[in-house]
Formats: structure tokens, C-alpha cells, sequence
């Protein structure tokens, strides 16, 4: 029935107090994915503004300093503010309870303080923007960040505030996930996303802390001195660098995992086909959990480590692709003979596989030691990280978007023009990076406001790619809004899927089920139940 219920989760109550101090799962999950929009246009003003300055070698557009800061702007705000909480704070909040058929998570108001400290880390953000931007790079390396005038300490406090927002979800989702299952639906019969927000959880609660506490001796050392990083007083500024790479290896994956997730079920709807492999899925989630935090010395192959920790940091990093790769060749599997339709959600997944291998293919590259000496600070990395991150979990964060879209809003957007979206962001978004692959075999270093001229041709085709990316975002955002208010109803489940949240009204009511659903099947049993596409 394609019709939009008159009572659900968005108008149960009215007025703007009734959504800033809400308590309901999902519209705190709508207040993240608002928040992480903003976040996500100010990283891209930033990002064109980079990109329309190495159009050519030489000042085009604004100073190096100047340079540095929107390029230091650029790295936190699309790290910290937007990829970290995207899939898990505002996909996972709205949909984790659902799937396990709960009413809410297992601690409503914590949940609301996880989005307030966001919005408060965030405000720190934007008065280091205001007090003249910090210059550092988003890794904030020492012995710079010590040294430099730029607002070093309102930015590293805000990242620090940010921590705690993570490290609430992530507590929120373990206990949920243990306690508040619906009855029958045992571990190995929940859906792969809420498995990869599991794993996510996991590193979430494990690592951030350790972020935490580099933000804050970084802090000590701008005001007291105190002699951590200063070598000068008997510190090393590379113990930073361990420090800081032991969160920031294990937070690559609590970007990714959730994108994992919904790649498992966004392949199995449009493959119409039971996922293939769903335990070994399941357990290579945690199997890269659990690695992530042996890896984080592959970062720093020429910081004058020992031979034996880089051979052993080598070897660790080559381990961390076999669980991933089970992910890419059971998804393979799951779509080989399955009646594979195109819809738009299923366009981001085949961009996702494509693109994530690539990323995960030049990790290897980049963890072999000979390799990583010539390419280490090229724009190989920058590459490499962009396909991870961007092709991996942006592309993840959007097919979860366009397939529970209409779950969210109870209304359809243009298949269309969503299509014609995707088409502009995947080829963009290759026009960018994969440009740079070929400027970093090259050598050229990353992070330099100017370069020589003949590396110009490439980093103008770059630039260009960028912008091409930048009009499929345009789109994306025009059709998206759109269909709040103009879309046609979508109806409970217009995907024919088969987890839990399909079985509710879209939008779903404040207390997610009118009646506790009946689990009779597992998540991905497609040979049991073949529910009919109402698009």
C-alpha cells in the first residue's frame, strides 16, 4: 500500500524543542544526518578550493599559509565531522533498533548527548576557523603543532569533545545489540549491517579514548611545556606519531566497517539471492576489528623504526586484507546467478566494489617496505586514502542513503536523476584520484602549494574531475530535498527486502512497530520469501 501512514515518527510531535531534546532513535539519527550534510558541504568548499589552487604551480588563488589552513580545515572536518560519525551516528541510529526489532536503544538520553557533544565539538571547529584556522595538517604532527601561532588548541579540544560523541554511540550500540534483540533472532541471524555496526562499536569505544588523551598531552605541551614531543626537553616528537596512528589505523575502520555492512545488504536485495558466505562475513568484520590495532606502524616505515617492527608492521598489513577480501569475493559470489536489478543504491554498491578494490589493492602496495620508501608522502597515498575512504565509505554512506531514503521519509526521489547523479560522482571522483595515482608514482610530494610545471597537465585534469564530482553532488542534494515534500509515497518496503525494518510503515511510527514483528525467518532468505517491488 503506497500510501504515507498520518501519524509517524515526524510529526508525532511539533515544534523545533520537540526535535533538539527528542529522545526517539530515529530522530536524532535524522539530526546527525543533517549535521554530517553541513559538515560534509563545508569539508567540499574546502576540498574545490584546494583543487582550484593546484590548477597550476605558483599562487592562483590564495597564499601558501592560507593554503594550509584550508587544506588542514579540509582533512578535520571531512574526518572528524563527517566520514567518523556519518554511517554509524546518523544510518546506524535510525535503523539499528529496527533491525533487531527494538523500540529504541538501550539508552535514549545518552544517545541525545552523544549528538549535543557533536554539536559542541563542532562549534570548537568552527571558532578555530574564526580565530584564523589551524596550519597543521589534520594529523596535527608535532614538533609544528607545538610551534605554530595557528588555533592548534581549540581544534585538538574539539576533536577531543568529538571523542566522546563516538565513544556514547558506541556503548549504546553494544548494549543494544546484546540486550535488545527481538526473541529468535539469534547472532548469526542478524542483518551484516548491524554486525558491521557491532565491529564499529567495538573499535569505537577501544581506540577513541587513546585519541582523546594524544588531544589533550598535545594541548599540555602548547600551554605548560611540559616536554612530551620536545626533544629539546627530553621528548620524542615521533611518539606522537604512535600515539596519534594507534586511533587513527583502527578509525579508518570504524569508517569503513558500517560501509561494509550495508554493501551486504544492499547486494543481496538487488541480487534477490540469500547473501553467500553470511558467517564468514560476519566473523571478518570482527577479524578486522581486531587487526586494525596491530597495524598502526605501517604509517611510519621511514620515521626511523626499527627494521624488525617494519617488517612485522608489513606483514600485519598484508593479514588485514584477507579479511576484506573474503567481504569483496562473497559479494561476488552472492551476485553471481542472482537476478541483479540497477536501481540506484545498487549503482553505489558495483561503484563501491570497484572502487574499494582499487584502494584496498594500493595498500598493499603502499604496506610492502621497498614500495612504501619511494611512494611514502606522494600523492600515491592521497590516492589511495581517497579510494578507501571516499570510494569505500562515502560510496557505502551514499547507497545507504538512497536505499532507506524512503524508509526515513516515506517518499521516493528521481530514479532518473539519481542515476544521472552517480554517473557524475563515480566518473568525478575517478578523474581526481586516479590522476594522482599516476602524479605520485611520479613523485610528486603531497601537501605542497606549488609544484612543478610538468606535473601541471595531471593536476589540472584532477581539478577538473573535482568539479565534474561536485555538479553529481549538486544533483544528489536538489532530488534528495525534492522528494521530502514532492516525492510520490513509497510505500512499507519498495525494495522487496527482507530485513526488519522493512516490515514497518515508511515513515515508521515513534515507537518503530505498532506490533512486536514476528521473526520467522533469517535476514536474507530470499528462497523462503520473494516479496513483490512496488517501484
Amino acid at each position: 500500500m503506497n500510501t504515507i501512514p498520518e501519524k509517524n515518527f515526524l510529526n508525532a510531535t511539533r515544534g523545533w524543542k520537540s526535535w533538539l531534546f527528542t529522545l526517539d532513535h530515529k530522530r536524532i539519527g535524522v539530526l546527525y544526518l543533517f549535521s554530517i550534510m553541513a559538515a560534509f558541504l563545508v569539508g567540499g568548499v574546502f576540498a574545490i578550493l584546494i583543487r582550484l589552487e593546484l590548477l597550476g604551480p605558483g599562487r592562483n588563488l590564495m597564499e601558501a599559509d592560507t593554503y594550509n589552513q584550508v587544506f588542514t580545515l579540509h582533512g578535520a572536518i571531512m574526518i572528524f565531522l563527517f566520514i567518523i560519525p556519518s554511517i554509524p551516528a546518523a544510518l546506524g541510529n535510525f535503523l539499528l533498533p529496527q533491525m533487531i526489532g527494538a523500540k529504541d536503544v538501550a539508552f535514549p538520553r545518552l544517545n541525545l548527548a552523544s549528538w549535543w557533544v557533536y554539536i559542541l565539538g563542532s562549534i570548537f571547529a568552527v571558532i578555530s576557523i574564526a580565530m584564523g584556522s589551524v596550519d597543521t595538517g589534520w594529523t596535527f604532527y608535532t614538533p609544528y603543532a607545538t610551534e605554530t601561532q595557528t588555533s592548534v588548541i581549540s581544534m585538538t579540544l574539539g576533536v577531543f569533545i568529538l571523542g566522546f560523541s563516538s565513544i556514547f554511540t558506541g556503548l549504546n550500540f553494544i548494549v543494544t545489540i546484546h540486550k535488545m534483540r527481538l526473541p529468535g533472532q539469534t547472532w548469526f541471524r542478524m542483518p551484516l549491517f548491524v554486525w558491521g555496526l557491532y565491529a564499529t562499536a567495538i573499535i569505537q569505544v577501544l581506540a577513541t579514548p587513546v585519541l582523546g588523551i594524544t588531544m589533550v598531552l598535545l594541548i599540555l605541551e602548547r600551554v605548560a611545556g611540559i616536554g612530551i614531543f620536545d626533544p629539546a626537553m627530553g621528548g620524542d616528537p615521533v611518539l606522537y606519531q604512535h600515539f596519534f596512528w594507534f586511533y587513527s589505523h583502527p578509525a579508518v575502520y570504524i569508517m569503513i566497517l558500517p560501509g561494509m555492512g550495508i554493501i551486504s545488504e544492499l547486494i543481496s536485495t538487488f541480487s534477490k539471492k540469500r547473501i553467500f558466505g553470511y558467517t564468514a562475513i560476519a566473523y571478518s568484520s570482527l577479524a578486522i576489528a581486531f587487526i586494525s590495532f596491530l597495524v598502526w606502524g605501517h604509517h611510519m616505515f621511514v620515521s626511523g623504526q626499527s627494521q624488525l617492527a617494519a617488517t612485522i608492521f608489513s606483514f600485519l598489513t598484508f593479514l588485514v586484507g584477507i579479511p576484506s577480501g573474503i567481504k569483496i569475493f562473497n559479494w561476488l559470489a552472492t551476485m553471481y546467478k542472482g537476478r541483479i536489478t540497477f536501481e540506484t543504491p545498487m549503482l553505489y554498491a558495483l561503484s563501491f566494489l570497484f572502487l574499494f578494490t582499487i584502494g584496498g589493492l594500493t595498500g598493499i602496495f603502499l604496506g610492502a617496505l621497498a614500495v612504501d620508501i619511494h611512494l611514502h608522502d606522494t600523492y600515491f597515498v592521497v590516492a589511495h586514502f581517497h579510494y578507501v575512504m571516499v570510494g569505500g565509505t562515502v560510496m557505502a554512506f551514499l547507497g545507504g542513503i538512497h536505499y532507506w531514503w524512503p524508509k526515513i521519509w516515506g517518499r521516493m526521489y528521481s530514479e532518473f536523476w539519481a542515476k544521472i547523479a552517480a554517473a557524475f560522482v563515480f566518473v568525478g571522483f575517478n578523474m581526481t584520484f586516479f590522476t594522482q595515482f599516476i602524479l605520485g608514482s611520479q613523485g610528486m610530494p603531497r601537501r605542497y602549494y606549488t609544484y612543478m610545471d610538468q606535473y601541471q597537465p595531471l593536476h589540472a585534469f584532477s581539478s577538473v574531475g573535482s568539479w565534474v564530482m561536485a555538479v553529481g553532488f549538486i544533483i544528489m542534494g536538489v532530488y534528495l530535498f525534492h522528494s521530502i515534500k514532492r516525492g510520490r509515497p513509497a510505500g512499507n518496503n519498495p525494495w522487496g527486502a527482507l530485513t526488519l525494518e522493512w516490515e514497518t510503515t515508511s515513515p515508521p511510527p515513534t515507537e518503530n512497530f505498532v506490533e512486536t514483528p514476528k521473526f520467522s525467518h533469517g535476514p536474507y532468505d530470499y528462497d523462503k520469501n520473494v516479496p513483490e517491488r512496488t517501484i
